[in-house]
């Protein structure tokens, strides 16, 4: 039995918050995370309540997990339908098709090199190109320009850099570099 990608339950928030906390410790989450662990661990039980009920049932937020045999998480990630008109999810674009946007990323340090962040970036495309309703014309994702190692994960996935790029939120000296996968 290997991994399994499945999108979260309504009843794991606890497990939610968990990983994210455990993301925003990593020694990258700096570059990789538009958070911190001190203002994700303040947050009350409420909160991920319903940010966990919003990604396991809602349709414009989807959450995968990958689940070891064994039932342990091993990473995770979110993804996000942006429609026309709206600001993009770092408020940096105004969005112009349907789009996916693939955000929180994480694989635990033990499932890296493994192959996981491919399978859970094919999973979010799978569900963003399974949308009827709107029908997404794109998925993209945003990294720091100097993630190098997450920038060369993604290409490995089949994501291109798009040529756009937004200031990092909160640090202007830095940028996101936009990365996307055009539908056929």
């Amino acid at each position: 039995m290997s991994t399994i990608i499945r999108r979260v339950r309504t009843d794991e928030w606890e497990r939610v918050k968990e990983i994210r906390l455990a993301a925003l410790q990593d020694p990258v989450a700096h570059l990789a995370f538009l958070d911190t662990y001190e203002n994700a661990s303040a947050k009350p039980d409420g909160f991920w309540q319903e940010r966990t009920a919003g990604a396991a049932e809602g349709e414009s937020v989807w959450q995968a997990v990958a689940e070891a045999p064994d039932g342990r998480w091993l990473g995770t990630m979110t993804v996000l339908v942006e429609r026309p008109g709206g600001n993009g999810a770092l408020g940096g674009d105004v969005i112009t098709v349907p789009q996916a946007h693939v955000v929180g990323v994480y694989v635990r340090p033990e499932a890296r090199g493994t192959g996981l962040a491919h399978e859970l970036i094919e999973a979010a495309q799978d569900w963003a190109w399974s949308l009827s309703e709107p029908r997404l014309r794109r998925v993209r994702l945003f990294v720091h320009e100097s993630n190098a190692r997450a920038e060369a994960m993604y290409v490995r996935a089949g994501f291109k850099p798009s040529g756009a790029s937004v200031p990092v939120p909160g640090d202007e000296t830095h940028r996101e570099i936009e990365l996307a996968v055009e539908r056929d």
